[in-house]
């Protein structure tokens, strides 16, 4: 039986995020009609999720010293990474510890805090199908890594430079020939979150499309942990950002059940503790490429996943929801409730204080909504809000999501 507190009470139910972003900040407010007393944490004042949050803490999480006197201070009952650049060591610390619970686990977090810790995972200790790769620490590593004049198959052209370190698509780029290489090199150690001086390089698969899998360990009735899984997610990217989500996403069978086989046997794994043993509640945004019934293993984000700010409109729980419910060991529901899309609307401006024109055109459109995140200042792409639409189906949500989202228009004040 799960018991929660009453928020701001000596018998508080207690839940820290660290990122506090858009989706940190649907999780806190998922939280928050539960009763959990929420701690929002950012690297600075303002940030969207500390808006909202019962109390706002702004330190950078990167520091160690910093971020154990935070938790030891705070004493939350549970810790929920949401974003990369943590000081993963400090939870692992704390956990051990049994100072607090990570979520879903501190071995996850460190595993899946840059690209090589989850696609060494994936690739050599699962076998799971990915695209091929190599880890390089220098633009001439890169160079001889594509090729092959390291000793190993050359990854070849085309073929996709990624910082290690770095999420929603900073610092990786498609590379078509040897003039790229360099640009690319310079362009991920800019994107990077932290100056980590190691990019991944990827052979380009030749893929129909990608989804993101949304997963959810969950307890079941009898107290084990079980695997649910949403309807996949379609979603159109640039640069590696996401611009444009769909649920559901049409495919074969033989293609799902891939999907969802690859997506649990890498969410199996992550929520084993350091210690071996299970748990690892929550739900995790899995990204694979398609193609017919083949199934490649991307990436895994142990947290809600930006694509997924779909379910805003399309589920009966939306991502943010499930997350909050199964890391307290709550039931959830991953159904479907209608086809929809989401399109981001981006700042447009580089300025603090943006003002938004066009939102009411926007809420006229049939089946529509509009999140604005709230974010203090804007940048010419900066995801500052989101468009959402449901309908009959999915082409008819994702014309009319994208047409409200050109509706809102950001400006200067």
């Amino acid at each position: 039986m799960t018991t929660l507190g009453t928020p701001l009470s000596p018998n508080a139910t207690r839940v820290m995020l660290l990122g506090s972003g858009e989706l940190g900040k649907e999780v806190l407010i998922a939280l928050q009609r539960l009763g959990i007393e929420t701690i929002a944490v950012d690297r600075y004042d303002h940030a969207p999720g500390q808006q909202v949050a019962h109390h706002a803490r702004t330190i950078a999480m990167s520091d160690p010293a910093a971020l154990e006197a935070l938790i030891r201070a705070e004493r939350p009952m549970l810790v929920v990474p949401e974003i990369e650049a943590i000081a993963t060591p400090v939870l692992q610390a704390l956990e051990a510890e049994g100072v607090v619970r990570v979520i879903p686990t501190a071995r996850a977090a460190r595993l899946t805090m840059d690209r090589e810790g989850i696609r060494r995972l994936a690739a050599e200790t699962l076998g799971l199908p990915t695209s091929p790769y190599r880890f390089c620490d220098s633009l001439a590593e890169l160079q001889a890594a594509i090729d092959g004049t390291d000793g190993h198959q050359g990854i070849g052209y085309p073929c996709i430079v990624k910082p290690v370190m770095s999420s929603s698509g900073k610092g990786q780029s498609k590379i078509d020939g040897p003039d790229d290489v360099a640009k690319a090199w310079d362009y991920a150690m800019a994107g990077g979150r932290v100056s980590h001086g190691r990019v991944i390089v990827e052979g380009f698969i030749d893929f129909d499309y990608e989804i993101t899998q949304l997963t959810v360990r969950a307890l079941g009735d009898d107290g084990e942990v079980e695997t649910h899984f949403c309807d996949p997610i379609g979603h159109v990217q640039v640069s590696g950002d996401y611009v444009e989500s769909w649920q559901p996403h049409p495919m074969s069978m033989a293609a799902l059940a891939e999907s969802r086989r690859i997506a649990k046997a890498v969410t199996d794994d992550l929520g084993v503790t350091l210690d071996g043993r299970p748990g690892g509640l929550g739900l995790f945004g899995v990204e694979l490429f398609v193609k017919g019934d083949q199934v490649w293993f991307s990436e895994v984000s142990p947290r809600p996943h930006d694509t997924g700010m779909v379910t805003m409109t399309t589920q009966w729980q939306n991502e943010f929801e499930l997350h909050a419910r199964a890391i307290l060991g709550l039931p959830v529901d991953a159904g479907l409730k209608s086809p929809g899309a989401s399109a981001v609307i981006y700042g447009g401006v580089d300025a603090a204080g943006l003002v938004f024109d066009g939102v009411d055109e926007a809420l006229r459109l049939p089946g529509t909504d509009v999140r604005l995140f709230g974010k203090p200042e804007s940048f010419v792409k900066r995801r500052m809000g989101v468009a959402l639409a449901r309908a009959a189906d999915v082409e008819a949500a994702r014309r009319t999501a994208k047409q409200a989202a050109a509706l809102v228009r950001p400006r200067r004040a």
